[in-house]
């Protein structure tokens, strides 16, 4: 596999098919992927501190960088949580990373999804950012299907710089997201 092969697609498919269909003046009005944000919440284990560091260590495999623990801001008496206890991991991707994660997620991962036929095309936020459920981390040829306690799910955000939901759409189609039809 090619490295940065989408940021490839993007500087040479990409840039002008946008610049084209959206009749951009300027290059920098182009709209581009900032950041991939990988968010696996973990509220389940909060008590369970081995399967926690499990988790943590999985998604840092996945994304091929280190995992954050996010923590809880407020006590909730209800869910039986206090302030500052580990509810959750996230990383973010920029760059590089960003490129790679996001080619292994088109071509390996999403096609190794149970019954695919594409992702929902009205996941948008409004402001040009996109958001993706997975049910399982299993799809991801890091994780070793003998090694897996229990199934997890994820969010992935895509943060992009465009300015409408259908500039993101297109952008992140031209990049290689497989969008159901």
């Amino acid at each position: 596999m090619e490295r940065y092969r989408i940021k490839k697609v993007y500087d040479e498919v990409a840039v002008p098919a946008l610049t084209e269909k959206f009749n951009y003046s300027n290059p920098m009005e182009v709209p581009k992927l900032v950041k991939v944000i990988i968010n696996m919440g973990l509220g389940a284990l909060k008590d369970n501190s081995k399967g926690f560091q499990v988790a943590v260590d999985e998604l840092t495999r996945i994304a091929g960088q280190k995992a954050v623990v996010t923590k809880a801001r407020k006590s909730i008496a209800n869910f039986k949580l206090r302030q500052g206890q580990p509810i959750g991991a996230k990383v973010t991707l920029r760059g590089n990373k960003m490129y790679d994660f996001c080619d292994k997620l088109f071509s390996i991962a999403l096609p190794r999804v149970r019954d695919f036929k594409g992702v929902n095309d009205k996941a948008f936020d409004g402001k040009g950012n996109y958001s993706l459920g997975l049910k399982e981390q299993l799809i991801f040829p890091e994780i070793n299907y003998e090694e897996v306690e229990m199934v997890r799910g994820m969010d992935i955000c895509f943060v992009t710089t465009a300015k409408t939901d259908d500039e993101a759409r297109e952008l992140l189609r031209l990049i290689g997201m497989p969008f159901a039809k």
